[in-house]
């Protein structure tokens, strides 16, 4: 028997659009994965496709409405459309921008920097290519620790709310076969999905197609397509027991499915990219039917009180969750020390600044008369001072501040954070230099013994046996800040570093300096600093550097709450692979927050001379 979900065209027109409760439940466990996937990133891999599930139920529901008017008014307001959008997005967007101004001006300047390109390309919805265009990179989490990467999905929503109306006539204009506009916009998302696959490097960071509109807007366009053929207001309210019960365990599947790819799918995954995220949205979009489907169960499934606060509350507690979550660990710099407690805390946080942003902001702004306001500000600073004033006063101050903060901040970094990059970018002119030349490395006098022993406090045995050693370093930034030190114990030493660098793009890489006969036997590794790469992600690259000794420091990072995971991961590895040894930089360096500079990560002089003696002491050792 045909099981039909969908009540004929006679279908009598309801004036106003049914509120599906369900979506409410939808948005809250979207909201609650992103954000475990910022705070807990090993317990929520897949949290990131929250975003997706987002981007979904957006193209559906802003599309299924707009659909409903466009019947029962022949046409859209346009113009009412992008004045309700802008009454719901804009008093919050302008508010976290001003509150981190303000707070940044008084308690982290450090943070300011292109502070200013920011905010204009939030406000105008191009932070996504603004991001792109300034090289941002949404994996590398330590060089780019900005408040507000997370902006790039809301700048995607906001272009797409932008120009859909304007398609939405055309094509309803040029045709009324809702199925042709299906399989129209079903063929764009597939193109775009296609694009997304041809631009993806395995060997790069992924950032470029995870920012572009071009390379995400599929699954905002199959939400929109399924909107054509399944709207809310065709549904049939009455569904026989077989075609309800069926209806209902699809729904359950999806959500399943999802929830499972929330915990385990992550994010460097190139299945991701060559086409799985166009079928989660897919699955995202089973989900958004079945739920705004009358004669199933989800939708009252999905409605509960928590899931509904969340849920309304859902566009906020995404906005200010990166913000609070980047204040407040650049301050607590030990995340690692207590990381349940520290997670909790932010969770707390982001939730009782959204609940004041919500009951403060968003909605009384939403329905807020604009066209009263300068006659009242006026009013307010022509009239006579009086006490009453006093915080109106001090607001004022404030968003005066704040408007400041948002158009002087800085175009460079602070500066230690440019110290930092200028060593580094010393080191790497040294390193591409000696690239170039074939240098003849000479015997070491006793005189050139002592000084060496003097400084890294080594035996004349490790010393003598580390100047000949042949040996390849490969690594991160933290390897090239400690390139020069390391070269005056391993003259031979062949340096392979980067700022930014992280093990699943790595593997190339060594490829190279295989075939470029530059990779030794002995094999000296720095990756981790930047984020966490899978078990897998190490197997393939442990494959390319083949049966050699390889010999990895475990990594100092304490400000960032993935320094665990690397470092549990690494001990695992160790003992799966004999040729595998760890140098323990991470205790080593526990107790020393003197080796390092401000960031706490990159090591100063002294850490270097630490540095070099952990390696020495391991890779030289005299037993």
């Amino acid at each position: 028997m045909e099981i039909s979900i969908l009540s004929g065209c006679e279908k009598v027109q309801r004036e106003k659009a049914r509120y599906i409760t369900g979506f409410d439940g939808i948005r809250a466990i979207s909201v609650i994965g992103v954000i475990l996937y910022h705070i807990l990133p090993e317990v929520m891999k897949g949290g990131y496709l929250g975003v997706v599930v987002f981007f979904v139920l957006s193209g559906y529901l802003i599309t299924d409405l707009m659909l409903q008017e466009y019947e029962r008014d022949q046409g859209i307001d346009i113009l009412g459309f992008y004045q309700r959008r802008m009454r719901r997005l804009f008093p919050a967007l302008i508010a976290i921008l001003l509150g981190s101004s303000i707070y940044m001006v008084f308690f982290q300047r450090d943070l300011m920097t292109n502070f200013r390109g920011v905010t204009w390309s939030t406000l105008t919805y191009l932070n996504n290519w603004w991001q792109i265009f300034n090289g941002a990179s949404y994996f590398d989490h330590f060089i780019n620790s900005s408040p507000f990467t997370h902006i790039w999905s809301l700048a995607i929503e906001g272009q797409f709310y932008f120009i859909w109306p304007i398609i939405f006539i055309v094509l309803l204009k040029i045709t009324k076969n809702h199925r042709a506009i299906f399989t129209f916009l079903i063929g764009l998302s597939i193109i775009s999905a296609i694009w997304m696959a041809i631009l993806f490097s395995p060997n790069a960071d992924p950032s470029r197609v995870y920012y572009g509109t071009d390379t995400r807007i599929f699954s905002i366009l199959i939400g929109v397509a399924f909107a054509f053929i399944m709207p809310s207001n065709r549904m049939k309210h009455e569904l026989v027991p077989k075609a309800k019960r069926t209806l209902n365990q699809i729904g359950l599947g999806a959500l399943a499915i999802l929830l499972f790819l929330f915990f385990f799918l992550n994010d460097k995954t190139p299945f991701i990219y060559y086409g799985g995220m166009w079928l989660i949205s897919l699955i995202s979009v089973v989900l958004v039917l079945v739920c705004a489907h009358p004669g199933s169960n989800l939708n009252r499934w999905l409605t509960n009180p928590v899931f509904t606060y969340l849920g309304k509350r859902s566009y906020g507690i995404y906005l200010y969750q990166y913000p609070i979550m980047i204040f407040f660990e650049t301050k607590v710099k030990d995340i690692n020390q207590h990381l349940m407690i520290y997670s909790l805390i932010e969770i707390a946080l982001i939730l009782i600044v959204s609940e004041l942003s919500y009951r403060f902001i968003e909605v009384p702004l939403k329905r807020y008369d604009y066209k009263s306001m300068l006659p009242k500000l006026k009013q307010f600073f022509t009239e006579k001072p009086n006490v009453y004033k006093i915080p109106g006063y001090l607001l004022s101050l404030l968003i005066i501040i704040g408007v400041s903060g948002m158009i002087f901040s800085p175009s460079t970094k602070s500066e230690a954070a440019l110290k930092i990059e200028e060593e580094i970018k010393k080191n790497a002119e040294i390193l591409k230099e000696q690239k170039k030349t074939e240098t003849e490395i000479k015997k070491l006098d006793q005189t050139q013994v002592n000084e060496l022993r003097n400084e890294f406090q080594l035996t004349d045995k490790q010393i003598v046996s580390a100047h000949e050693q042949k040996i390849t370093a490969f690594g991160d930034s933290i390897l090239l800040s400690a390139s020069d030190a390391l070269a005056k114990i391993y003259p031979e030493m062949v340096i392979d570093a980067d700022v930014g660098r992280q093990l699943y793009s790595s593997t190339e890489s060594i490829q190279n300096l295989a075939k470029e006969n530059k990779l030794e036997q002995t094999v000296l590794i720095s990756l981790g600093t930047n984020g966490s790469f899978t078990e897998s992600q190490f197997d393939d690259f442990m494959k390319a550097l083949g049966d050699r000794q390889i010999y990895w420091l475990t990594v100092h990072v304490p400000t960032k709450r993935w320094q665990e995971p690397v470092n549990q991961l690494l001990e695992k590895m160790a003992a799966k692979y004999s040729n595998l040894t760890l140098i323990d930089w991470y205790n080593t360096s526990l107790e020393h927050a003197d080796w390092f500079y401000e960031d706490d990560v990159h090591p100063n002089e002294a850490g270097k001379v630490e540095y070099v003696k952990a390696i020495v002491n391991k890779v030289n050792s005299e037993k």
